[in-house]
């Protein structure tokens, strides 16, 4: 697989990392970034300014492409219209309509894979939960919890994700998509949405913190809180079911600011004790191999010629769908 990186800033060192594991010998072609590039041995010859000339490269098979949210519609776009496969990171665009856009070239380049990085997917505890609620096992699911939060510093407030018409939005469409995705991932889909949208601290035109609830037709209900005025950086993930429950706390992230990634699993006992702390089963995960994992699917897809089964055009615009309904939804408006 040729490759080509759009954007080298966090995720798009993090992609070049992973496709210089997963192929045998370097495959990275080109590099667009604007800034100079140091600290990785990548060669003069492969940085290029404009992301055209990796467009243009008829040797150039993928693009990742690594960009700020305003910019990524208009590149997946011509990405796959020079018939490149595109894995693209997250959020899907700004909107629900940029996501309708991307479909609609890919829905003109069948020959070509649309791919979005959302790599908590493949974390292996991530993996494992739905494994064990897919088993049947423990029941059907009655109510998940999820809890993402981090604190930004005051430099934030001048970069291009603290202004809504470059981001889309706040902390939900940076972070807290990924723990409605998550959601997404374990049940299915959502019918109904309550939320409440507000700006408590920074005072930007982007939120900061998202209260949401999502109830879907089987009665399932799902509870959402994306912050950044958390000053202690969390991820909590629970996952109650009819015979049990799973919880992941921790995340093992690039930053490492959300510590040791925590699998507890539990059966319920309906005729007491109830379940004790001691009785829990825990699995600590000190490897993160999401990234990897994430990268050899898209590529995997791509040589078999087969759908992309995580991450798809489908996937994002029914996770957009939903992001636009907490942020119309929003009862701090009303």
């Amino acid at each position: 697989m040729r490759v080509g990186i759009i954007g080298f800033g966090t995720q798009g060192k993090i992609r070049y990392k992973a496709v210089e594991e997963i192929v045998s010998e370097n495959k990275i072609l080109k590099i667009a970034e604007i800034s100079p590039i140091q600290d990785y041995d990548i060669g003069v010859s492969k940085q290029v300014k404009d992301y055209k000339e990796i467009l243009n490269d008829p040797q150039i098979e993928a693009v990742f492409v690594c960009v700020p949210n305003f910019l990524i519609k208009d590149i997946v776009c011509k990405a796959l219209n020079s018939k490149k496969h595109v894995f693209c990171e997250k959020p899907p665009g700004r909107n629900l309509i940029e996501v309708q856009t991307m479909i609609e070239a890919e829905k003109a380049n069948p020959e070509c894979k649309l791919m979005f990085g959302f790599n908590h997917r493949h974390h292996d505890s991530i993996l494992y939960t739905k494994e064990l609620i897919d088993s049947g096992e423990f029941g059907k699911v009655l109510w998940m919890r999820g809890r993402y939060g981090k604190s930004v510093q005051e430099d934030f407030c001048n970069t291009w994700r603290a202004k809504k018409d470059l981001a889309g939005g706040g902390i939900f469409l940076d972070q807290g998509i990924h723990m409605l995705d998550l959601f997404l991932m374990m049940v299915g889909d959502f019918d109904e949405v309550k939320s409440d949208v507000s700006n408590l601290f920074w005072k930007l035109d982007v939120e900061d913190n998202v209260f949401a609830m999502f109830k879907n037709k089987k009665g399932q209900v799902a509870s959402l809180h994306s912050t950044m005025t958390q000053w202690r950086h969390l991820f909590s993930f629970e996952i109650f079911l009819e015979k049990g429950h799973m919880v992941i706390n921790g995340l093992l992230t690039t930053s490492g600011s959300y510590g040791k990634e925590e699998l507890t699993i539990a059966k319920n006992r309906f005729n007491g004790p109830s379940v004790q702390w001691n009785k829990e089963k825990k699995i600590i995960y000190n490897i993160n191999t999401s990234w990897k994992n994430e990268v050899i699917m898209f590529f995997d897809c791509i040589e078999n010629d087969t759908e992309v089964p995580m991450g798809n055009s489908a996937d994002a615009h029914k996770l957009m769908k939903l992001v636009e309904k907490v942020y119309e939804d929003d009862n701090s408006k009303k």
